[in-house]
């Protein structure tokens, strides 16, 4: 009697476990609250804590202070340039942000409070697009070809100093292959391997998996062949599996060929969703927390989110953002034309 009578109870336990289970649940809709309006143009965020730091067109930068709900902001000149930064990065005691163009400028918080110039580089052809930091010694940035590869530079101090790579020791750039600055996002980093990305004529991924002393590059089947074309954004998930989003601005419809999965660190890509929505983006994240099943990928048509890794693709919103950071799995701050924005993720 006592052997049917534990039988039946772990038959009742078993039933209960099973009637437990929940169905997973996803977003299906997200509510977007405007936090600064301005005229001015953000492709670069970054978080500090629960504050966010920017810098944009017109010189300006500045910090959200969420607790207090109030901005800080200031402009920065160089002579009598007013630079565009399109590329913003932290450490645990500094904040830096870096201007496309010419000259390119590199600057840090000083000592004193006020932003310290910390690189400098002068030549017609240079424009640098993203900035991402190992730890807080160690970071790179990167930028269009100046010679015959890309212009990437890196700091082991801090920020204090910054050193190019020479060119005989990064993998030759093709014809026409350059970045987007578009939204802060073609450097990922995971642990001590980095990953760039690059578009126009050729959209490619070059790969260190040592903090950028040694290179390697890999193809991408992403739509690439003009100088609007190619990858604009990409992220990793873990050392394994990353995602690149991109298309064509000038034709935002496009999405043939416009999203990508690396299983394998970036060796090889598979597309996903050809000829499904969403057409171009500029700017795409992992959601925390969800073991790389969902995505949240922005542009100016809007905010597109995925439950499946990127096999397919819901349209959450019709707000147009230019980047994305996440703060938790459900809110995020997303920046744009004239504006930066709370986003809150619903299920």
């Amino acid at each position: 009697m006592k052997l049917y009578y534990w039988f039946g109870l772990l038959l009742i336990i078993g039933c209960n476990s099973k009637e437990k289970k929940t169905a997973p649940s996803y977003y299906t809709s997200v509510e977007v609250e405007i936090i600064l309006e301005d005229s001015i143009s953000v492709r670069a965020i970054e978080l500090m804590g629960k504050n966010l730091a920017f810098a944009t067109n017109n010189g300006i930068y500045g910090m959200y202070n969420s607790q207090k709900d109030t901005w800080k902001t200031n402009i920065q000149k160089y002579d009598t340039l007013v630079p565009e930064f399109r590329a913003v990065a932290s450490t645990s005691t500094n904040f830096f942000m870096l201007s496309v163009a010419n000259p390119a400028l590199l600057y840090k918080t000083g000592d004193s409070g006020r932003m310290e110039l910390v690189y400098k580089e002068e030549n017609e052809k240079v424009f640098y697009d993203a900035l991402a930091f190992w730890n807080d010694e160690e970071g790179i940035a990167m930028g269009d070809p100046v010679d015959n590869c890309l212009s990437i530079i890196i700091t082991r101090d801090g920020g204090k100093t910054w050193n190019k790579i020479p060119c005989e020791n990064l993998p030759a750039a093709a014809e026409g292959e350059a970045a987007f600055a578009a939204s802060n996002s073609n450097i990922a980093i995971k642990g001590n391997k980095t990953w760039i990305l690059s578009g126009g004529m050729k959209s490619r991924v070059f790969f260190s998996p040592d903090k950028g002393e040694t290179w390697e590059v890999f193809d991408t089947p992403i739509i690439q062949g003009t100088p609007t074309q190619g990858g604009y954004s990409l992220d990793f998930h873990d050392e394994n599996q990353g995602f690149i989003i991109g298309g064509d601005y000038t034709n935002p419809d496009e999405n043939q060929a416009n999203k990508a999965i690396t299983k394998d660190g970036g060796k090889t890509w598979k597309l996903l969703a050809v000829g499904q929505e969403p057409g171009y983006k500029s700017s795409v994240r992992y959601v925390p927390g969800k073991n790389g099943h969902e995505l949240i990928a922005v542009g100016f048509t809007g905010i597109s989110y995925s439950k499946d890794a990127g096999k397919s693709w819901n349209n959450l919103s019709s707000e147009g953002f230019y980047t994305i950071r996440f703060l938790n799995d459900s809110i995020a701050y997303a920046a744009g034309k004239n504006r930066i924005a709370k986003l809150r993720f619903k299920k």
